[in-house]
């Protein structure tokens, strides 16, 4: 198959036999571009209408409010790519003591994340990148345009 790169805007298309594959954009909400100058990567990876979000975290101490404060972050980095928490369809989660705060973690995200729900895989580790943070979140979501 022959692939060649066509620059689009902000994104890439890849074309083969002259039909696009997908489109891609990287979208890097101003708050970010900090981030995404330093650590080189990007915030939100759209293809097509699915939106792919890197792993969000907050730093309060207090683990019910770190919570309240990173769905919070979420929605608004969705509401920057044209999603919110609704279009979410799979949610991976990261969690540093995750016994000690799972049903803090749980009560939260059941305000947040309504039916229908998306598919959710927990994990339990042994740090963060942030040393404060006691849970990242990264999702996936699906914008219908």
């Amino acid at each position: 198959m022959k692939r060649l790169a066509v620059l689009a805007g902000v994104g890439l298309m890849l074309v083969a036999a002259g039909q696009p594959l997908s489109a891609q954009e990287r979208i890097v909400p101003a708050r970010f571009q900090r981030t995404y100058d330093q650590f080189h990567y990007a915030p939100i990876v759209k293809v097509d209408n699915t939106l792919y979000l890197s792993g969000v975290v907050a730093g309060d101490p207090d683990p019910a409010q770190q919570f309240e404060t990173l769905f919070r972050t979420l929605n608004a980095v969705l509401r920057e790519a044209g999603a919110s928490l609704a279009d979410v369809v799979e949610m991976t989660t990261f969690h540093v003591n995750m016994r000690e705060h799972i049903d803090t973690f749980m009560q939260v995200k059941d305000r947040h994340m309504l039916e229908p729900y998306p598919a959710w895989t927990a994990i339990g580790i042994s740090e963060l990148f942030s040393r404060q943070a006691l849970v990242e979140i990264k999702v996936v979501a699906v914008v219908n345009d």
